[in-house]
Parts: C-alpha cells; sequence; structure tokens
C-alpha cells in the first residue's frame, strides 16, 4: 500500500504510525500528474490540524479530480465539520493510535480494490465507489449514512441496539452517543422513501432491525 500524506508535516502520531510506503504532497494545488507524491498513491492520508478547512477543501479537490480515496485524521472539536461529508472514505481521531490507524487503512484500500455489489429488493449499493440506487434512481448518502445502511443490509433480521450499531459502524466510542444512531437512522427512513422506510424497524427499548 503506497500512502501519500498531506501536509508535507504531519504531527509526530501520525508520522510514527504510518508503517507503509508514504510521501509527503508539497503542492496540493496541483492535484495532477506533476504532483509526485500522487504518482501511485493508493490513499492520502489528510491531517486536518489548526487549518481543517482549508485541508478539507484540498482534500476534497483530490478526491473529486483525481479519485483517490481520503482517510482523514481529525480533532475530536472537528468531527462535526466532516459529519455530513460523503468525499471522505474514512476517518481517525487525534492523536492516532498505530494499531488502529494499520488496520482501518488496510479495510479502506480492500473495500476500494474489490468490486462488490450488495442488493436488497430495489436498493442497490456498489462497495467500491461507495454509491447507492433505489430502483435505478441514484441516492446522496453521506459517509456514515452508507456504513450504517450497509451493515444493516449485510446484517438483516436481527435485532442491534444502539451501542452495538456504534461500535460494528463506527468503530468506537462516539462523542454524540446512542442519539448519532437515531439521526442516522431517520435520515436513512427520509432518503429511503415512504414505501422502504419500513425496512428500518424500531425495536423499542432495545434498537433497531432491518429486513
Amino acid at each position: 500500500m503506497i500512502v501519500a500524506v498531506f501536509p508535507p508535516e504531519p504531527s509526530d502520531s501520525l508520522t510514527d504510525s504510518l508503517g507503509f510506503v508514504t510521501s509527503q504532497i508539497e503542492h496540493p494545488k496541483t492535484l495532477d500528474a506533476s504532483e509526485p507524491a500522487l504518482h501511485d498513491a493508493d490513499l492520502v492520508v489528510v491531517e486536518l490540524g489548526d487549518q481543517p478547512m482549508r485541508r478539507l477543501r484540498e482534500a476534497g479537490r483530490i478526491s473529486e479530480d483525481l479519485g483517490i480515496p481520503i482517510f482523514l485524521v481529525v480533532e475530536p472539536d472537528q468531527l462535526a465539520l466532516i459529519d455530513t461529508d460523503s468525499r471522505f472514505v474514512d476517518f481517525q481521531m487525534a492523536p492516532v493510535d498505530p494499531a488502529e490507524l494499520r488496520l482501518r487503512l488496510q479495510r479502506v484500500t480492500t473495500e476500494h480494490g474489490e468490486d462488490e455489489v450488495i442488493h436488497f429488493k430495489d436498493l442497490i449499493l456498489n462497495t467500491l465507489t461507495y454509491q447507492a440506487e433505489l430502483g435505478g434512481t441514484p441516492v446522496d448518502l453521506t459517509y456514515m449514512e452508507y456504513e450504517l445502511l450497509r451493515f444493516l443490509v449485510e446484517n438483516p433480521t436481527r435485532v442491534w441496539s444502539r451501542e452495538q450499531l456504534l461500535s460494528r459502524v463506527w468503530g468506537y466510542e462516539y462523542y454524540g452517543g446512542a442519539r448519532t444512531v437515531d439521526v442516522h437512522i431517520r435520515r436513512l427512513r427520509s432518503k429511503l422513501g415512504e414505501e422502504r422506510s419500513s425496512w428500518i424497524t424500531t425495536v423499542r427499548s432495545v434498537g433497531y432491525r432491518f429486513g
């Protein structure tokens, strides 16, 4: 796995945690083949640091213009900035934990190397492109909405508590707590539409069931 990193001088915790072949992006504004770090990159790790808005814009351009997956490293107070942004494949909280970073990056690169399509009735989820379709019509999902829907589709019929969904989908004890799950379920139901919202059933005092 070849990982490009931005900014050119990332934090010590990120530098120490990356055990992959890495290169620093010196001039993200070029966003083309003239940027050496992007020649063979499988993934770009962007650390928001103390310039979160600027680096989000730069990361978004890399994702949209070059199609290279973007992985973010964020501070706890920056979570709201990425909650509804679907351009990034995953993120990790700072300071970076080396073991968690490697697992997350491996998962991302593995998923983006597989052309897998998941079907449920007239719902189609493409795990390579992170696109969703309902009855042939694209559905605009944020990254976490997509991940939650994907998990539910892949694990139907059984009931999942909010805490289990936080652990399985978000991957850690999310700062927003169980309410985060309720908010994302509500958004998913809205985007699925009235006829299909019943695919996600609320089990009172327990959690949610799909299918």
